[in-house]
């Protein structure tokens, strides 16, 4: 996987993050500290989760190489769709109905927004050696920090992001990485 490649797949799965960000900023009142937590908290959690999937994924591989393309794309393909369909679907939020945000309620809100990060990281580590799989966690935990500091700035200011087509946008790039990795194998037969 190329820098760029790691760089678009971060800022497809950022995209929640993106949301929920704004949304407490715009709900609570947030010191520095909070919301720099906030951020890193997103951040982690959205890092660690593809790179947990990406080291099952390379167990996996001796098992499934003959079909470790198709899982891939099957898994960004389903989870690009899923992202598309949730654009157009009524947001709850009931995530953020408490009036405090604890550091509790924040790590509930980086594995709310991480899951899907978790299936995209068996796809990759299928793909990817692990030290690909090391540096495109890393990649996604910097951008998710920034972009989450992004949206809770945004959030203070009270600033909507148009979180539809974003979501829309993620989904696609995640569709069009699953079909380039299936292409690319079917190239080489």
């Amino acid at each position: 996987m190329t820098i760029l490649e790691s760089f678009l797949l971060a800022l497809a799965l950022c995209v929640d993050t993106l949301a929920v960000s704004t949304a407490c900023g715009l709900k609570y009142k947030l010191s520095r500290w909070r919301w720099v937590l906030l951020s890193l908290t997103l951040a982690v959690a959205q890092g660690l989760f593809p790179l947990s999937g990406a080291l099952i994924g390379s167990v996996c591989e001796q098992f499934i190489r003959a079909i470790d393309h198709w899982v891939a794309f099957a898994l960004l393909l389903a989870i690009g769709v899923k992202m598309i369909a949730d654009a157009f679907r009524k947001k709850d939020d009931s995530d953020l109905k408490a009036n405090t945000l604890n550091f509790g309620a924040m790590c509930l809100l980086g594995v709310a927004t991480s899951i899907d990060a978790f299936a995209v990281g068996i796809g990759f580590g299928l793909n990817c050696t692990i030290l690909q799989s090391v540096v495109t966690c890393g990649i996604i935990t910097l951008v998710t920090f920034i972009v989450s500091v992004v949206g809770t700035t945004l959030g203070r200011a009270g600033r909507q992001i148009p979180e539809r087509w974003a979501s829309v946008i993620a989904g696609l790039v995640l569709i069009g990485i699953g079909v380039k990795i299936l292409v690319e194998h079917l190239c080489k037969l």
